[in-house]
């Protein structure tokens, strides 16, 4: 997988515990303390141990100056996609333009139907992941006139009014997704692309087979393949400079959100670990001209 040049950023995925919010909102904050870019969340509603992601991200919002806000990811099954265009700019709007939209076409769908979402086969999830997007981009876009009208199987549009207008037009989109059909949709007509390095069956190997696939989908859409983010989901272990570094200049990472929930390690990630890759990072990129 080429290295596309892209500047290395840096995040956080911090357990949504509802056990003790005021340690859950103090990691988000030792985050932006860190001077890292984004504190990502996970999003499981059907989880009575977790607090809402949105109303978290919404008061580390309001407690936060700098760092961008996102869930890691959406669970769509019960995040219907009109209402997640309306929050995304609300939160985008109240935060000055930091909020990011990453998406999944609905994990732990038993779960989910047991609070009344409806069923869906893989398939179905993901033509409704697809139709989600056109739903959002098209509800922000509000340089066009007119409702919205989109007669689609899952999330049909019967004339919603567009807005509100957000600060970042448009809002990043990221997809959490890992199948062939989810990786052409990333470079179709996402801005991000978001997995977990421990659910890659074949680890790095497929992580680059990842990327060709978004690749060749962004440039059959007329996109560049370097416009479109390469996120990862790292675990405490692969927090080295080293690691991490080659996971940039081999295999076309550019930004990692580190797991672990450890206020100790974020706190070395901004001292020490962030500073050393980007620097290794650096000093690869200009040995290969």
């Amino acid at each position: 997988m080429p290295d596309h040049g892209r500047s290395i950023e840096f995040g956080t995925f911090v357990t949504p515990s509802a056990l003790d919010p005021e340690r859950t909102v103090a990691l988000a904050l030792a985050s932006e303390a860190a001077g890292l870019e984004y504190v990502t969340f996970q999003d499981h509603p059907y989880q009575p141990r977790f607090l809402d992601t949105w109303t978290l991200m919404s008061w580390v919002g309001a407690r936060t100056s700098r760092i961008r806000i996102s869930a890691n990811v959406h669970n769509l099954l019960l995040r219907p996609p009109a209402v997640l265009a309306r929050a995304a700019a609300s939160l985008d709007l109240l935060t000055g333009g930091r909020a990011v939209l990453a998406l999944g076409a609905g994990g732990f769908p038993q779960a989910a139907e047991a609070m009344g979402a409806p069923a869906r086969t893989q398939a179905e999830s993901g033509d409704a992941l697809a139709e989600a997007i056109t739903v959002i981009r098209e509800l922000l876009d509000t340089d066009a006139t007119g409702g919205v009208f989109l007669d689609q199987a899952h999330h049909p549009i019967r004339g919603a009014k567009r807005g509100p207008t957000p600060v970042q037009r448009p809002i990043p989109i990221w997809l959490g997704v890992l199948k062939p059909k989810g990786l052409r949709l990333v470079g179709r007509a996402a801005d991000g692309w978001l997995p977990s390095l421990a659910r890659l069956e074949h680890g790095t190997a497929s992580l680059d087979a990842a990327h060709a696939v978004i690749d060749d989908a962004a440039r059959a859409a007329g996109r560049e393949p370097r416009d479109i983010r390469r996120l990862l989901n790292v675990g405490p272990d692969l927090a080295r400079p080293d690691s991490l570094a080659d996971l940039a200049t081999r295999h076309g990472v550019d930004t990692f959100i580190v797991t672990g929930d450890d206020e100790a390690l974020i706190a070395e990630l901004g001292s020490r670990i962030v500073p050393e890759t980007r620097a290794l990072v650096a000093e690869r990129r200009a040995a290969v001209g």
